[in-house]
């Protein structure tokens, strides 16, 4: 069950589904309550009018044994005076509630042959008249008015062996020879049962077959959608499982996040190749430049055990020095890849070019004091490896400067020697690059010098490029943010 929901296809279809069936829920009972209230007003209505017909004919001073209203067959109709009293039925009334008397019996009065009671005589209505007069009525009617309006209630009544639900209504009238009496009437809420039971069994075959069509929908929906994520996955496991970076994920031919995610996977493989690819030729680049100083090492030193006489201490040392220069700037490299941060203390670059250029000849400098943020030591070598780079080409001058442009600190460093073609002003920053091929390792380097200054440029937040000297040789130049800059001392 757990992996069945751990899905998003599954957790879409039953998010989907849950909310419509909320919904559904929600509008289905507020749909039932409203059919329910509108269909009971109207039986409301119907018995208000009946009742208002029969107390019409109370106001018209019409016997009780000739009301009309008493007759019909599907409206109980119960007839009391103030005390509560039963007065008259509907026919084939045989029991009744919700309207205040559960009689269905009128109480037994004299009646002479036009069917008034003795109550009917005048003596008798003024007796009445001057009771009425001393009690506050909620309403005060004249004689012969019906009261405005109806009070409402549900209850039951048994009709000529028919038993069934009812809205009744209650209207007062003021009668000039009885007092105020009280017309209960009837409407039957068969109708209203009916339309809310059906429209009750409609929803319960309809909403679980609608609920099951959104649950459909939006699994098929879903799955379509989340096809292309499927083969990226795909796609992806394969390329772990075979470790063939060059592999990429299918791409939709569409505009959407799926479609933006692939293209960041595809980004992400090749990034992720040329990384590898780099750190493969790094290896076998450092291992090839590692060989020939530990071969001729181990060769001096083995003639030397052989022959003492003939150990050359000073190429040993010589051997040594460069494989000590060599660890050393691959283990900084190996730092930078690492991602190391510099240290973010204050550097006076006109200053560290000073002392870089102090033991170096025909390195002239001129710089203005300028600070920016990072390590020394770094920026150290920076001008370091630049400066070795110029002395290994230039023919008679080097020139270092130093300046503030705008918000930058600009290092320049040129030579008069013969330049970097333009070609190939981007490919000298690569690692174990070497253009002067015909030179001999020991005068050109392991080709790390240039790679490592623009690591760490990068690492301060600035840029190391090549061009065009004004002498006609190479200009290189660092930029770096001055200190306290927006642009911050090192990106990741």
């Amino acid at each position: 069950m757990s992996r069945l929901f751990g899905s998003v296809r599954s957790r879409a279809t039953l998010g989907a589904t849950l909310v419509v069936a909320v919904a559904l829920v929600a509008a289905g009972t507020a749909l039932l309550l409203s059919l329910r209230a509108n269909l009971t007003g109207e039986a409301g209505t119907r018995a208000e009018r009946s009742a208002q017909a029969v107390a019409s004919e109370l106001a018209a001073r019409t016997p009780l044994g000739k009301l009309s209203g008493l007759d019909a067959e599907d409206t109980p109709v119960q007839i009391v005076d103030e005390d509560g009293v039963l007065l008259a039925a509907s026919e084939d009334l045989e029991r009744i509630s919700g309207t205040g008397t559960s009689e269905v019996t009128p109480a037994p009065t004299r009646s002479d042959e036009d069917g008034r009671d003795d109550r009917d005589g005048p003596d008798h209505r003024d007796d009445d008249r001057d009771d009425r007069d001393d009690r506050d009525d909620d309403e005060s009617l004249e004689p012969g008015e019906i009261a405005q309006g109806a009070s409402y209630t549900n209850g039951t009544a048994t009709v000529d062996g028919d038993t069934e639900d009812y809205r009744f209504a209650a209207v007062e009238v003021e009668t000039p020879d009885r007092g105020r009496l009280t017309v209960h009437a009837g409407a039957p809420l068969a109708a209203e049962h009916s339309a809310v039971g059906t429209a009750l069994t409609a929803m319960l075959i309809g909403f679980p077959l609608l609920l099951g069509v959104v649950a459909g929908v939006t699994w098929l929906v879903t799955g379509r959608a989340l096809r292309p994520v499927e083969g990226i996955r795909r796609e992806m496991a394969a390329i772990t499982a075979s470790e063939d970076l060059r592999r990429r994920v299918p791409e939709p031919a569409t505009h959407d996040e799926v479609a933006r995610l692939a293209r960041t996977t595809n980004a992400t493989l090749a990034a992720l190749e040329t990384s590898v690819e780099r750190q493969r030729r790094f290896v076998a680049d450092a291992s090839h430049e590692l060989r020939s100083p530990i071969a001729s090492l181990r060769t001096q030193l083995e003639v030397a055990a052989a022959h003492p006489e003939l150990l050359d201490l000073d190429g040993a040392v010589e051997d040594t020095v460069r494989l000590q220069n060599l660890a050393a700037d691959l283990l900084l490299l190996a730092r930078l890849d690492a991602g190391e941060r510099p240290a973010g203390t204050r550097v006076d670059l006109a200053a560290l070019a000073r002392e870089e250029a102090a033991e170096r000849r025909r390195v002239t400098v001129e710089a203005e004091p300028v600070e920016v943020s990072g390590s020394r030591g770094q920026l150290g070598r920076v001008l370091a490896n630049l400066l070795d780079n110029a002395e290994r080409h230039a023919r008679e001058r080097i020139t270092v400067t130093v300046r503030r442009e705008g918000g930058e600190a600009v290092v320049g460093v040129a030579d008069d020697g013969e330049g970097v073609a333009e070609a190939d002003r981007e490919r000298i920053f690569e690692r174990f690059v070497r253009l002067d091929a015909a030179r001999s390792r020991d005068d050109g380097g392991a080709g790390l010098g240039l790679a490592i200054a623009r690591d760490v440029a990068v690492r301060h937040g600035g840029t190391l490029t090549a061009g065009a000297a004004p002498a006609g040789g190479a200009l290189f130049e660092l930029r770096l943010p001055l200190a306290g800059s927006d642009r911050g001392t090192a990106r990741p």
